[in-house]
């Protein structure tokens, strides 16, 4: 026997589970890795290591206790889509960075877990008034019980997404916000609230928030604890936001009769050889080009020719060109007005400044120009572009199935349009569509998935939409699609507008799938038809019995539309069904309706 004695590498490869060749492999991949780098693979390879073994539910002796890793968790709280886009953009950055970075959409988040993270980025936006996205109506509201753990280790950041004309701008990332501090943790950051033109100030947090997550991850001595390997994957699809499809107008129809107060089109959109694809309950998001009558006016009216030129992304152009492409210049904002009465001796102007309620009040009925023509200023180019928030697409609920229209994609739109002192006045994306935009002509568009207004996975299951106006555009598509794959549940569709022989649109479709049985049910509300104004939750409430009984039945309700009344109104009658038919108390009634929100049940895309 030989009495040679190993060396301390050759008693580690007699001891190690690796043979030579492997060792020698794993230290060639691993050598150009940054200490993050290393402990991120440490901790990979030590989940894969566990996925591999049959759980016995005990730690073996010779584990170390399991410590929280540095890494950088961030959660997205989101109703479009736009949170979610600004937390795969910092995930993306992260990871460049060489960063340990998870991203989950907060309704596959557990709440309790926050005590085993290190650092975390909330995304959130707000929904309706003030209230949280679907998607993330569980963690708000575990944060604030009694079951939510102390975080006295967290270290965290928030970016709230909203709009500044409502009177809850950020409300869930203030809330967030919040929340966390009361448990404990500690901002890393402070919080960004960022307005409808969020890009800018959204990548700006980002980059700064990296920068101090870098240095203090990588000062993180803690050992890695096992990454989650069943995370769901985030589908990249290769038209975005950022990089939209030049797609074709196909048809702009209007389906509103000709004495309508109202101008609704059903919109076909061509999207061949495009690749692009979606569900019922997504969106399209619309980019769209500005009236070049309106920026001449609006250029008038500061006293500029238009040929000025200004800088825009690093791209020159006249001020004219850039008021048609880059600024949105049709809505007003309380903070654009803000900015126009500094400038302007208007009483009215500076008395509203005065006061936030009638600020909001006069914005959301007033457009650009005729703030501009109250004002009575003259302005450069550059001012002029500092005080108009930037371009932004309008998203529209999709109103086809795919399974019903192949490589189209169909819309309803309404045309917004009033009269301001003797002048017409149209909305910006409404107008492009219905008014200035030909059949086909190219239009730049992308697909916004929604997970949150889904229908059921099984066929089986009966469905309630409440949609009036055009909040009826995504159960046409959900029709459609039922309709295709022969779901066998019942759908009852409640639909509601002005008149029944101006307003109801699509009603010879709804006729046939009801006559085809693809709609079980139809119930209407119109409320100019009678004296009494009756309108959809009117309806719900005469229907209690028959909604009680599908909602037992395990039925999914569905709301799309305006938030600020009809939302809430059909909330609220949902709650007297339960009341009415269920014998619940006014707070038990209340949750029960919250119940089904969590359990994807009932589910609203409003606006």
């Amino acid at each position: 026997m030989s009495s040679a004695k190993n060396t301390p590498e050759e008693l580690g490869l007699l001891s190690s589970p690796v043979n030579g060749e492997q060792l020698n492999q794993l230290q060639q991949a691993v050598s150009q890795l940054s200490p993050q780098q290393l402990a991120w693979v440490s901790g990979y390879f030590w989940g894969l290591s566990q996925s591999s073994q049959p759980s016995t539910g005990a730690v073996p002796a010779s584990a170390p206790a399991a410590k929280p890793a540095g890494q950088l968790t961030i959660i997205y709280a989101s109703q479009t889509g736009n949170a979610k886009g600004v937390a795969e953009a910092l995930e993306q950055e992260a990871q460049a960075k060489g960063l340990p970075v998870r991203l989950f959409d907060a309704s596959d988040y557990k709440g309790k877990d926050l005590a085993k993270e290190t650092h975390v980025v909330i995304v959130a936006s707000t929904n309706g008034e003030g209230e949280a996205p679907d998607n993330a109506l569980e963690l708000h509201e575990f944060l604030q019980s009694k079951k939510a753990p102390k975080l006295p280790n967290l270290k965290y950041g928030v970016i709230g997404l909203g709009d500044s004309s409502y009177e809850f701008f950020c409300q869930t990332g203030k809330d967030f916000d919040a929340f966390l501090s009361k448990l404990g943790a500690t901002p890393f950051m402070a919080r960004v609230d960022c307005d409808v033109d969020y890009e800018a100030s959204a990548s700006e947090w980002r980059g700064k928030a990296l920068e101090l997550l870098s240095d203090a991850i990588s000062e993180s001595q803690a050992e890695v604890v096992q990454l989650p390997l069943g995370q769901a994957s985030i589908t990249q699809t290769q038209y975005t936001k950022q990089n939209p499809y030049t797609a074709t107008l196909l048809t702009n129809q209007k389906i509103t009769g000709r004495d309508s107060g109202k101008d609704v089109r059903h919109i076909e959109i061509d999207l061949e050889d495009s690749g692009i694809s979606y569900q019922p309950g997504d969106a399209l998001g619309v980019w769209y080009q500005n009236s070049s009558a309106l920026a001449n006016q609006i250029l008038k009216a500061v006293g500029l020719s238009g040929v000025e030129g200004v800088e825009v992304d690093g791209e020159s152009l006249s001020i004219h060109q850039a008021l048609i492409s880059a600024f949105e210049i049709t809505a007003s904002n309380p903070q654009m007005i803000s900015q126009i009465a500094e400038r302007s001796e208007s009483k009215l102007l500076n008395d509203l400044v005065a006061d936030k309620d009638k600020l909001r009040e006069y914005s959301a009925g007033t457009q650009v120009i005729d703030v501009l023509l109250e004002a009575q200023i003259k302005l450069t180019a550059e001012e002029l572009t500092q005080i108009f928030r930037r371009l932004t697409p309008r998203m529209y609920s999709i109103a086809s199935s795919q399974s019903e229209v192949d490589e189209e994609v169909h819309l309803t739109v309404g045309l917004v349009e009033f009269d301001h002192n003797g002048e017409r006045r149209h909305g910006g994306a409404s107008g492009f569509l219905t008014q200035r935009l030909e059949e086909g002509e190219p239009v730049k568009v992308f697909v916004e998935h929604n997970k949150n207004f889904k229908l059921p996975q099984d066929d089986n299951t009966p469905v309630i939409m409440v949609g009036p106006g055009t909040g009826i555009a995504p159960f046409r598509s959900f029709i459609q699609e039922r309709d295709n794959r022969g779901a066998g549940g019942k759908n009852w569709l409640f639909f509601g507008d002005r008149t029944f022989t101006q307003d109801f649109l699509y009603q010879v479709e709804w006729q046939k799938y009801l006559k085809s049985g693809a709609l079980t049910r139809m119930d209407v509300a119109f409320s100019r038809d009678q004296h009494e104004k009756v309108y959809v939750q009117h309806r719900i409430l005469e229907n209690a019995p028959q909604i009680w009984q599908w909602i037992n039945e395990g039925a999914y309700i569905y709301v799309c539309g305006d938030a600020t009344r009809m939302a809430k109104d059909v909330h609220d009658a949902l709650i007297t069904v339960a009341k009415q038919e269920g014998g619940l108390e006014q707070s038990a009634a209340e949750a029960y309706i919250n119940d089904l929100r969590k359990a994807k049940r009932y589910q609203r895309d409003v606006y």
